[in-house]
Order: structure tokens, then sequence, then C-alpha cells
């Protein structure tokens, strides 16, 4: 069983930033591209950002292209989401997931392992 834990959420004010980390448990985390989704309040979740198995592909949301980098250290087990520029529409959970494959999708039925959250509060 793969366990995924975010951290890094927190309050920060409009222009700031933040660094969100996930930690996956398990020796496969390279076979395996990763994902960050969020879902804000009232709002169904939707797709942030993409990362391939080795980091080599990205892709994402147009919301956030620009200000938001993703990254991964496969030695470490981690995915990265450094958020730049942050705007109150930024408000959200913050989920990261991992794919089922190792080129990953914007699509969450692609994903079958997910964290439990972190909420990021962008105040104006």
């Amino acid at each position: 069983q793969v366990q995924l834990v975010e951290s890094g959420g927190g309050v920060v004010q409009a222009g700031g930033s933040l660094r969100l980390s996930c930690a996956a448990s398990g020796r496969t985390f390279s076979s395996f591209a990763m994902g960050w989704f969020r879902q804000a309040p009232g709002k169904e979740r939707e797709f942030v950002v993409r990362i391939n198995r080795d980091g080599g592909s990205t892709n994402y949301a147009d919301f956030v292209k620009g200000r938001f980098t993703i990254s991964r250290d496969n030695a470490k087990n981690t995915v990265f989401l450094q958020m730049n520029s942050l705007k109150p529409e930024d408000t959200a959970v913050y989920y990261c997931a991992r794919a089922t494959t190792g080129w990953g999708s914007p699509y969450q039925y692609d994903y079958n392992y997910w964290g439990q959250g972190t909420q990021v509060t962008v105040s104006s």
C-alpha cells in the first residue's frame, strides 16, 4: 500500500509563496507519474499539474502557468510544488496523487493513490 503525505500548506498573503511537499512510501516512486490537484470550497477537485516518472515532462493547468513549478526527487520519494505569486483564488486543499502510469495525465481517474490534502489559504 502506498501512502502519500503532503506538507507545506498554510496561510499567505496575496503575492506570496509556498512550497508544498508530498512524501511517498514504497519502493516504486520513480516508476510513476505524480500530480497535484486542488479543491476549493464548494467546487469540484481540479487538475493543477503533473510530472512524469523521471521529471522530464510536465504540464500545467492554464491558471497556474508561470506561477507554479512542479519538481520531484526520486532519491527521496518526494514531489514538490513551488507556488509563487499566489492569488486569493488559489485558496484550496491541495492533494498530491500517484498516477497509474509513468506518464500521467490531467484526469483524476488516471490516479489511484491520493494524499490527505494540505490547506492553502491566500488572503487578499
